[in-house]
C-alpha cells in the first residue's frame, strides 16, 4: 500500500467520501475539512470482539480507516477487549449475551488478525496501530470509574441517546447503560494517550460518539471530531451481509472464498454501484464507465464481476480471486475436472454431500442415495432424458456402474441433475 507522507491539500478526502456516499454526519464539518486538508490526523473506529471473526458489517469502517491513511492520515484500529465484556445496546432490541473473559481475549487475537490485512502498521509516516481498550478499562476501580468518568454523564444525558431510548421498552440492564460512558473514555484515553481527534462509526454510534466529544470537553482533553457513516441497505429490504448461509465472514473458514466471491457477484442491478463505491477503491472514471456498462448491457454483469474481483482481492487475496473464478467457470461449464482437491470440496461445500463405501456402485443406486432423484423410477427416467451428469458428462445408460477409476482424486464423485443441481458423492 503506498501512503502519503503528509495529506495532500489538493486532495479533499471528506469530499470524495461523501462522493461514496460514506458520511451521514459529522461534527462541524468545515473545521475537520480544513484539519484534514493541513495536518495529519489521528483517527479511530472500535471493533468489538462479538464472534471470532469479523464479518463483511466490519468491512466499511476498516475500509474508511484505509481511506484516511492512504490520504495521509494515522488510523487506529481499536478492538473492544473490555468493551466486547460489556455488550453494545446501539442497534439491538434486547440484551447481548455476555461471554466469557477468555472467549472474548481469544476472539480480540483473531480480529487483531484479520484487521492486519487492510492496514498498513509499518509506514513511517502514516502508520496504523492496533489496541485493546481491555489494556486501559480492566485497570479502572469502581470508585475511579463513577467519581472521575461517570460524574461527567447525567442520567436524563444519557436516556436522550437513541441507542438507550430505544431499550427502554425492553428494558436495558445498567451493564449496557453503561457502555456509553466505557467508549466515550475509550476517546478520552486515545485522545490523550495517541492524540487521536478523530472517531468514526455507523450511523447508530453517533450518540456515542456525541457522548464521547462531550467528556473530552468537560475532562479538558481538547477539540476533537466525530463522523459517522451509513449503515449499509440493500434495495429489496433484506439484510445486508446475509447470504442463504447466513452471515458472510472474513474468514475463509467460516465463509469459504468462492461462496464469499458469489455473494458480491449475486449482487442486485439497484445496488452494484453504490457498493463499487462503498466497497472498492476504483476511481470514479473507473465507476462511471461500468455504470454506463450496467445500463447498456446489463446482462453482461459486469458490474458485479468488478465489485466481486475488487472486494475478494481485498479481502484473500489475488490467488483467492483466481480460484473462485475457476471455480465459478467450473461450475457454469459444467467441467468439475479441471478442479483440485480443495476447489472442488470449496465448490460443492454447500451443496448434499454423502459418504459411501464399495468399489462399484450402480449410477441409479448412487442417485437415490444421494437424494439425487426419489426413486429408482424417477431416476431411470432421468438418465434417459440426458438430465444426468456424472463428473461433468452426461451418462444415458441406466445400467452404468460407477468404478474407482472414475473418482475425481481417488475419493469424490460429482452428480448433477439438470443445469444446477450439485450432489457431491465421498467414497471411503
Amino acid at each position: 500500500m503506498t501512503e502519503q507522507a503528509t495529506p495532500n491539500p489538493s486532495f479533499d478526502l471528506l469530499e470524495d467520501l461523501e462522493y461514496r456516499g460514506l458520511i451521514h454526519q459529522t461534527t462541524n464539518r468545515e473545521a475537520l475539512q480544513e484539519k484534514l486538508g493541513k495536518e495529519r490526523v489521528v483517527l479511530y473506529c472500535g471493533f468489538d470482539p462479538t464472534a471470532d471473526s469479523l464479518h463483511i458489517g466490519h468491512l466499511l469502517p476498516v475500509l474508511i480507516l484505509r481511506h484516511f491513511q492512504k490520504a495521509g492520515h494515522n488510523p487506529i484500529a481499536l478492538v473492544g477487549g473490555g468493551t466486547g465484556l460489556i455488550g453494545d445496546p446501539s442497534g439491538r432490541s434486547t440484551e447481548r449475551s455476555l461471554n466469557t473473559a477468555d472467549t472474548v481475549a481469544e476472539w480480540t487475537g483473531r480480529l487483531k488478525g484479520q484487521l492486519t490485512r487492510f492496514l498498513d502498521f509499518n509506514s513511517e509516516a502514516a502508520g496504523a496501530k492496533l489496541v485493546s481498550n481491555y489494556d486501559w478499562i480492566a485497570p479502572l476501580d469502581i470508585i475511579t470509574f463513577l467519581r472521575d468518568i461517570g460524574k461527567h454523564f447525567t442520567v436524563n444525558y444519557m436516556l436522550a441517546k437513541d441507542s438507550v431510548d430505544s431499550r427502554l421498552a425492553n428494558g436495558i440492564s445498567f451493564t449496557e447503560f453503561s457502555y456509553m460512558i466505557l467508549q466515550s473514555y475509550d476517546f478520552y484515553k486515545l485522545l490523550a494517550d495517541h492524540g487521536c481527534t478523530l472517531q468514526i462509526g455507523g450511523s447508530d454510534q453517533w450518540g456515542n460518539i456525541t457522548a464521547g466529544l462531550d467528556l473530552i470537553g468537560k475532562m479538558g482533553g481538547g477539540n476533537a471530531h466525530g463522523m459517522t457513516f451509513p449503515l449499509v441497505t440493500k434495495s429489496d429490504g433484506k439484510k445486508f451481509g446475509k447470504s442463504e448461509s447466513g452471515a458472510v465472514w472474513l474468514d475463509r473458514n467460516k465463509t469459504s472464498v468462492y461462496a464469499f466471491y458469489q455473494f458480491w457477484i449475486n449482487t442486485d442491478d439497484n445496488d452494484v454501484i453504490k457498493f463499487l463505491k462503498y466497497f472498492t477503491f476504483l476511481d470514479r472514471e473507473q465507476i462511471a464507465e461500468l455504470e454506463a456498462e450496467l445500463n447498456e448491457r446489463p446482462e453482461k454483469r459486469a458490474a458485479q464481476r468488478e465489485l466481486a474481483r475488487e472486494v475478494t482481492r481485498l479481502v484473500h487475496g489475488q490467488e483467492a480471486v483466481e480460484s473462485a473464478e475457476k471455480i465459478t467457470q467450473a461450475l457454469f461449464s459444467g467441467d468439475v475436472t479441471q478442479l483440485n482437491e480443495a476447489e472442488l470440496v470449496e465448490a460443492l461445500q454447500d451443496m448434499p454431500t454423502t459418504v459411501v463405501n464399495g468399489e462399484e456402485v450402480p449410477l441409479m443406486d448412487l442417485l437415490i442415495t444421494a437424494q439425487a432423484a426419489p426413486s429408482k423410477r424417477q431416476a431411470r427416467q432421468d438418465i434417459e432424458s440426458g438430465a444426468v451428469y456424472v463428473n461433468g458428462e452426461r451418462n444415458t445408460s441406466v445400467d452404468a456402474v460407477i468404478t474407482k477409476q472414475q473418482r475425481l482424486h481417488g475419493k469424490y464423485v460429482v452428480l448433477r441433475r439438470g443445469k444446477k443441481n450439485y450432489f457431491l458423492v465421498k467414497f471411503e
